[in-house]
């Protein structure tokens, strides 16, 4: 409708399994969705089911808990390189173009290393010879991802993956389209409420993944850059049903019938899809 498709990320967080998410998702409108990834994970229903409801399957997101890991020697930094080559060859054996993964997990380390990018080197070449491509997330350790972004200018395979709540909420509202738009290859769409505390220290709990316009992003401004950027893929949203511990903002979703949830959200992409319509014309 809009001259784009629009996608949400299936999440366990919804209590339907995910190949009803898939169906109800299609029902309600959305033509799109990603999934997560765990070792093991059934990659091969999902596609069956896409298939099966015309779905587009954007992207799948790797795990991320033993990013840290990939720039520092510990027991778990050959797991870690073997967890993102293992999802990137499901990717590739399910006919999904993404994968998205974290340059970092944690917010006490500053210091990209050699090592590190050693080991994304050997995730990147699986990548470019699967034909699958990289999109790397802005969250927490902003240098982390700087190095990588520097490390593969010249890599086909790597880009940028844009998520607009991280951006408030991780990046200080540093305009991250301005430094990799030219690279991007998916969104996460999503609205927050910034940085909680007063002195700037930035925490997970302040990672709200709300629906459009129940934060503080400005709408008109993200179409804009988006535009601005030249993107004209499909408007991927993820999005959280559950609070953040000590937090209230995502009870109301939580007491929503799912359908009414679903109904929601494609309300909100709607609303964000046209705003950017109406800025490319």
């Amino acid at each position: 409708m809009y001259g784009t498709k629009l996608c949400l990320g299936l999440n366990e967080q919804f209590g339907i399994d995910d190949l009803q998410q898939i169906r109800l998702l299609r029902e309600i409108g959305f033509e799109a969705f990603f999934s997560g990834w765990h070792p093991g994970a059934d990659i091969g229903a999902l596609r069956r089911t896409a298939d099966a409801e015309g779905m587009v399957f954007q992207s799948i997101h790797a795990p991320f808990v033993k990013m840290a890991d990939m720039w520092e020697p510990t027991d778990e930094t050959q797991a870690a390189v073997d967890e993102l080559i293992a999802c990137l060859r499901d990717c590739a054996d399910n006919g999904v173009p993404i994968m998205v993964a974290h340059a970092f997990i944690g917010f006490t380390s500053h210091n990209p290393t050699a090592f590190g990018l050693k080991n994304f080197e050997r995730v990147v070449a699986e990548a470019e010879r699967l034909g699958v491509k990289v999109a790397l997330e802005n969250t927490e350790g902003e240098e982390y991802l700087a190095a990588l972004m520097a490390h593969f200018a010249g890599c086909n395979a790597v880009g940028f993956c844009w998520d607009t709540g991280h951006e408030m909420c991780y990046n200080h509202s540093q305009d991250m389209l301005a430094l990799y738009g030219d690279r991007l290859l998916c969104t996460h769409l999503n609205d927050n409420l910034g940085i909680r505390d007063f002195g700037g220290n930035i925490t997970f709990i302040d990672d709200l993944h709300l629906l459009p316009f129940d934060g503080i992003a400005d709408w008109a401004d993200v179409a804009a850059r988006l535009n601005r950027c030249g993107f004209d893929g499909i408007l991927t949203f993820e999005l959280n049903t559950k609070s953040k511990p000590d937090r209230c903002e995502n009870d109301p979703y939580g007491r929503m019938d799912i359908r009414q949830y679903f109904t929601q959200a494609y309300m909100r992409a709607c609303r964000v899809a046209a705003l950017k319509a109406r800025r490319r014309g």
